[in-house]
């Protein structure tokens, strides 16, 4: 979709021994889009193109994540001419050229289901400030049929979890505003230690259940087949040696070691350092007992 989608606009793309050789002849033009499948960081791509590109550009079937209309806040911040439609529709008239800008990015809003995860996992509690409810609509209910307690309020949410969560039915990863796939991992590690059988449907990456596997060499009871896999709940996890296989499986494993009985070594923690800013030290401010080397 990226590579395709940048054709569109006149770039000459040659893949050669894993290699992308990008050219352009000129300036890139404007054209007509439709995506085959709502991606976030093709819409991305597309949209951070087009902004300087010749004529206009209409992308169809544009992802609707918030990170979305907060990028074209910023671009149109910046000088570039960036509309959103209602049906989700993205147009954008090129300009000559972008100008410096000062811009408030959105408060991360998987870094926030994460905390709540982690917070749930050790049947804990937590406050979240700064952060904007509306969109995690698709997560708290998830957080709530697992036994917890939320109070949301304008900008800030708090979560009380039970001493043990309950099963969720099933958790199906969709686009916006659907089940983030990034908040899959980790509501999976909290549900290794349910009182019943989840379910998890991945619609939305292949090969998302990585993580499975490392959990289960802390005691997990996972089964995967293909896009589904049906964790039943123990009562404990024990600690282990695991290894980080991206960025929310790495978040997963964090969250699973929380409340595993021992001590855990998480590797290759590079993975979740690109996606979690100081994620040891606020977790340690909650009380984790956690040591980065």
């Amino acid at each position: 979709m990226h590579l395709s989608s940048l054709k569109k606009l006149g770039v000459k793309i040659t893949e050669d021994h894993g290699y992308l050789d990008c050219r352009v002849d000129g300036k890139l033009k404007g054209a007509v889009i439709s995506m085959p499948f709502p991606s976030v960081g093709a819409t991305e791509n597309v949209m951070l193109a087009a902004c300087t590109a010749d004529g206009d550009t209409v992308i169809h079937n544009a992802a609707r994540e918030p990170e979305i209309q907060d990028l074209a806040g910023f671009l149109n911040a910046a000088g570039a001419k960036v509309s959103i439609r209602e049906n989700g529709t993205v147009y954008i008239k090129g300009v000559k050229k972008l100008n410096s800008a000062e811009y408030s990015v959105i408060p991360d809003r998987i870094a926030a289901a994460t905390y709540l995860c982690c917070a749930a996992i050790t049947g804990g509690s937590i406050v979240l400030h700064e952060v904007i409810p509306g969109h995690l609509n698709a997560v708290l209910p998830i957080l709530e049929e697992a036994g917890c307690t939320i109070r949301v309020k304008y900008d800030t949410i708090e979560l009380t979890a039970p001493v043990r969560p309950k099963p969720v039915r099933m958790v199906r990863t969709m686009p916006y505003p659907g089940f983030p796939t990034d908040a899959q991992s980790p509501m999976m590690a909290l549900s290794c230690i349910a009182d019943g059988t989840s379910v998890f449907v991945e619609n939305i990456f292949e090969s998302r259940y990585k993580h499975a596997a490392e959990l289960t060499r802390m005691g997990a009871r996972i089964k995967v087949e293909g896009r589904v896999a049906v964790v039943e709940g123990t009562r404990d996890l024990h600690g282990a040696t695991v290894f980080c296989t991206d960025l929310r499986g790495g978040a997963a494993l964090v969250t699973a070691a929380l409340t595993a009985q021992g001590k855990s070594e998480i590797a290759q923690i590079s993975h979740i350092e690109r996606g979690y800013q100081d994620f040891d030290k606020n977790l340690s401010s909650l009380g984790a007992m956690i040591i980065k080397r």
